[in-house]
């Protein structure tokens, strides 16, 4: 009877039911910070896991710390990162685009016609640019107006416009209203493109127009630019006029409901929505981002669909890279209990952020979320920001921490 039992056992195990149940499959789309590293922690705390991402790219160009590509202070080579330490990982890396989604059927599409089954699918994509949103500014106007907001020819683009620049031009930038991927780093941007123009370009000035009357970090900037770049930067909110309604990329002119302004070099940030995906998918709503479980990550709108980094309406969560990470490990944690038919418990997610306005002079921002009212909600005092005050040591520190956090971040998600 034994001899049976064992035998009929050994026979259950191998059908392809039980095959499914033991070894589960969760496909990822998106290599960048939240799919790699959602990927990885998957595969990491439960490695019986099939796990598949979905990445056409080869290589991934990373976004933080490329302002100061753009500044001529960091090569553009320490910003790309490959998937060989995922793929040596028993994670699947399938080089093609998702074109579609069947909830139904629970299967991917890519871009060769071959599909792809899950169990749970976890959607990173990132954003796309909204070139829709703004009269005169498209994807052809972005090769004379670069926005530069996704790492790649672009950063070098808006680079080679400074460095071909005559001294004494103006430099304009165009931020855009919330919410939009890495809050700081459009003030971030003028920080240290003021620091190559003091260097190189002396008799030059950034005007930074913006669809806000506030913006992260603000009083940190603003003494950190008085201190370093007087009477370099110029900062207009909406209400004064920084509202970009129009631009004529001919003439790299930018006009708002106040007047008009003619730059030599202008760097137009458009809106954004989640990556295109996300909509194909179905998790993406009318505002063109994701709604969530704040404790799951599971999408709103489509069951077993989670959403995780830039794509995801994150409550109180900015869209950065540091946020993408923390949901990703939060995100695989609650997959692995769901489909081991466990409740997964509430997160507790940390962000900071860290902006560079020189080579040796950093600030941040830091910030604790949990889920409340269905939202992912800010922990009241366990967060906080730089001294206003900080010493010049300080100021180095926190630019060492943010380079330490990069090398860090990157190595988590890509090896």
């Amino acid at each position: 009877m034994l001899r049976g039992l064992a035998a009929g056992a050994f026979t259950a195990l191998g059908s392809p039911a039980v095959r499914a149940q033991a070894a589960p499959r969760v496909v990822v789309i998106g290599g960048g910070f939240a799919g790699a590293s959602a990927a990885r922690a998957l595969k990491r705390e439960d490695p019986r896991l099939a796990v598949t991402l979905v990445e056409p790219n080869p290589r991934y160009t990373a976004c933080p710390l490329s302002n100061a590509v753009i500044a001529g202070l960091r090569d553009m080579k320490r910003q790309h990162f490959g998937y060989a330490a995922i793929a040596a990982e028993g994670i699947v890396h399938v080089p093609q685009a998702a074109t579609r989604v069947e909830p139904e059927r629970r299967e991917v599409v890519l871009a060769d016609g071959v599909r792809l089954t899950f169990d749970r699918l976890i959607v990173a994509p990132g954003i796309d640019l909204r070139f829709d949103a703004l009269p005169g500014y498209g994807k052809a106007t972005a090769d004379l107006m670069p926005h530069a907001w996704k790492a790649g020819e672009q950063t070098r683009l808006l680079r080679r416009q400074l460095e071909a620049m005559e001294d004494g031009g103006l430099v304009v930038i165009s931020a855009p209203a919330n919410p939009f991927r890495c809050p700081p780093g459009p003030y971030e941007r003028a920080s240290l493109i003021a620091n190559y123009l003091q260097r190189h370009k002396p008799r030059s000035k950034i005007l930074i127009l913006d669809r806000k009357d506030a913006f992260s970090k603000q009083r940190l900037f603003e003494a950190g630019w008085a201190a370093l770049y007087p009477g370099r930067i110029e900062w207009v909110g909406e209400s004064l006029g920084g509202g970009v309604t129009e631009v004529d990329a001919a003439t790299r002119t930018l006009r708002t409901e106040f007047g008009e302004h003619r730059a030599a070099v202008a760097n137009v940030i458009p809106p954004q929505r989640a990556g295109a995906i996300a909509a194909i998918a179905g998790v993406a709503d009318a505002t063109g981002w994701c709604p969530i479980d704040p404790v799951t990550f599971e999408s709103r709108l489509v069951p077993d669909i989670h959403v995780i980094g830039d794509a995801a309406i994150g409550g109180a969560m900015p869209k950065s890279a540091f946020t993408a990470n923390a949901q990703a490990k939060a995100c695989a944690s609650a997959v692995i209990a769901l489909l081991r038919g466990e409740t997964p418990g509430d997160p507790k997610l940390i962000n900071t952020c860290y902006s560079l306005l020189a080579p040796d002079y950093g600030i941040s921002i830091a910030g604790v979320y949990t889920p409340r009212d269905g939202l992912l909600a800010e922990v009241e005092g366990a967060g906080g920001t730089s001294p206003l005050d900080a010493p010049a040591a300080v100021r180095a520190e926190e630019a060492a921490y943010g380079e330490a956090w990069f090398e860090t971040v990157t190595a988590e998600a890509f090896g």
